[in-house]
């Protein structure tokens, strides 16, 4: 990428709902505040939209119910990052997703998270994603209470050690994703690292 080498997370999931509710879960403000974030801002393609206490960018593309590409500014020295949710119909009443976010993260970053830095945080999404299709949307307050909670806790450990193992079958030295993984587990956690 224009401003470094970019590292990539890919995430997969199949919802149990149609891609035109799949795809307003994912755009409608209404929603998304629901399951993720509120939002605001121009959310139409070139539009600039935030996400309270997240994220913040440009809309780059947007073609329902199948493609969303935005910019993805996060943190103090947001560097270069984009996320793009592609929807695909599974059936009738059942829609694949998968969410590609290319980051270009600092080498101190890197060498102490790895790719589990983001993709336990995209994983924790995509679950109450997956809660809000069901009808089970948490509250800002009581997914903190999840989060925090012996399932919640077990969830970002099992997660963190997912990424850590697809970290390994990228390539990466065992020693690298032993510290990695144990540092994105604690960060998610709360838990010191080992």
């Amino acid at each position: 990428m224009p401003d470094g080498t970019a590292d990539t997370v890919l995430l997969r999931r199949t919802y149990e709902t149609g891609a035109a509710d799949l795809w307003d879960a994912l755009t409608s403000p209404g929603r998304l505040g629901r399951w993720f974030l509120p939002v605001s801002g121009e959310l139409a393609p070139g539009g600039h939209y935030r996400l309270e206490g997240n994220a913040a960018g440009e809309i780059l593309e947007c073609v329902a119910p199948e493609r969303l590409r935005l910019s993805w500014l996060f943190g103090p020295d947001p560097g270069l990052s984009e996320v793009t949710v592609r929807l695909t119909p599974a059936g009738p009443a059942r829609t694949v997703l998968e969410l590609d976010h290319v980051a270009v993260a600092s080498p101190e970053f890197r060498e102490r998270y790895g790719p589990g830095a983001a993709g336990v945080g995209w994983d924790m999404a995509l679950h109450a994603l997956a809660r809000h299709v069901a009808g089970a949307t948490l509250g800002r307050a009581e997914a903190t209470a999840w989060e925090a909670s012996a399932e919640g806790r077990a969830f970002l450990t099992h997660a963190g050690e997912a990424w850590g193992a697809a970290y390994a079958a990228a390539g990466a030295d065992p020693r690298t994703v032993e510290s990695t993984t144990a540092a994105t587990v604690a960060f998610y956690t709360g838990a010191p690292a080992q």
